[in-house]
């Protein structure tokens, strides 16, 4: 019983109780033993949330592999095969299609598409910039204006393209009927190599007009009302108002502007079909064009050509764009 026995100072046995256990406080994130690690507790719900959103993800993977990659994985095959008769892909031709386009015919059709795509973007952008700028004064009937400029959105490409074969028309059209009444002769609007060109890419002008309209004038509602009324504070008014306030703060729409313009332009086909098909002398023969006349038109079927230009169409395309994101971006000014 030795410590547990003491003796008081008159000789009294007393018991002697042993000192309390101090235990520390329980730790709430020590792991145990008899619990499961947090990994282990986590791991089917994390399995079961990732399978989730790949349900979810497959119906837009489906759309895509169907409409997206398998055909430019066809568009790749046709383009290194030989075809036959019927345009089914008959031999293995490597790059032959490729080193046909190394053509002076070919260069042509480039140079047509890279100037068709010049005279179509810039002056709808640039014209749309414009017109919106004016219609931010204040004037009487600027909602009627404002709908006016941005009706042509309404009209579908062919639509369009039949309007301007009526206007170019050369014995009835409004526009040899204008220039009458100024004493000029008669133009030749879609048969005159040297002018074909300009006249399509001024009725594609016409039909981009409208979204560019209604775009600029959504970035210029969203532009603060604070920040112009400290401007005009500042004794900005007119050209210097709008260009050192109003055109910064609409540079993210018309940078995209430029860009969708851009691979809209590329890929015009309608408005070239119906006014000029083409010509006079392949003056108006872009590489959209010239794939089609490959492939389908007047009983065609070299596929393999035609995919070939498809690609070139398509690197043409990423080139463009490549280019736009890395010069025209670094000079947007994002809110």
């Amino acid at each position: 019983m030795e410590g547990f026995l003491s003796v008081d100072a008159v000789g009294t046995v007393l018991p002697v109780h042993p000192p309390p256990t101090v235990t520390a406080p329980p730790d709430d994130h020590a792991p145990t033993t008899d619990s499961p690690r947090p990994t282990a507790r986590r791991g089917k719900p994390a399995r079961l949330e990732t399978g989730l959103g790949w349900l979810l993800l497959l119906p837009s993977v489906v759309v895509f592999a169907l409409f997206v990659f398998w055909p430019l994985g066809r568009t790749l095959y046709l383009s290194v095969h030989g075809n036959d008769l019927f345009g089914a892909p008959s031999v293995y031709v490597g790059a032959e299609h490729y080193r046909e386009m190394l053509s002076a015919e070919f260069g042509k059709v480039l140079a047509t598409t890279g100037l068709f795509t010049l005279l179509s973007v810039v002056p709808a952008v640039l014209g749309a910039l414009f017109v919106v700028l004016l219609l931010e004064a204040r004037i009487r009937g600027v909602r009627v204006l404002r709908t006016a400029f941005a009706l042509p959105f309404a009209f579908s490409v062919a639509t369009a393209s039949v309007v301007f074969a009526v206007i170019y028309n050369p014995a009835i059209g409004v526009a040899n009927g204008v220039l009458g009444s100024f004493g000029i002769d008669r133009v030749n609007w879609l048969t005159d190599p040297s002018i074909a060109l300009p006249a399509v890419c001024a009725a594609t002008v016409w039909m981009n007009f409208g979204y560019n309209v209604l775009v600029l004038s959504a970035g210029v509602a969203a532009i603060s009302p604070e920040v112009v009324e400290a401007a005009r504070l500042d004794g900005a008014t007119g050209w210097r108002l709008a260009s050192r306030i109003t055109v910064p703060l609409l540079s993210p729409q018309l940078f995209f502007l430029v860009v969708v313009s851009t691979i809209h332009a590329l890929q015009s086909f309608g408005q070239i079909h119906i006014l000029t098909k083409g010509g006079p002398d392949q003056a108006t023969t872009t590489l959209v064009y010239s794939i089609y006349e490959k492939a389908f038109a007047f009983g065609s079927s070299d596929f393999g050509s035609a995919s070939a230009q498809a690609v070139v169409l398509l690197i043409v395309m990423l080139g463009c764009t490549a280019v736009q994101f890395g010069i025209l971006e670094r000079r947007v000014h994002y809110r």
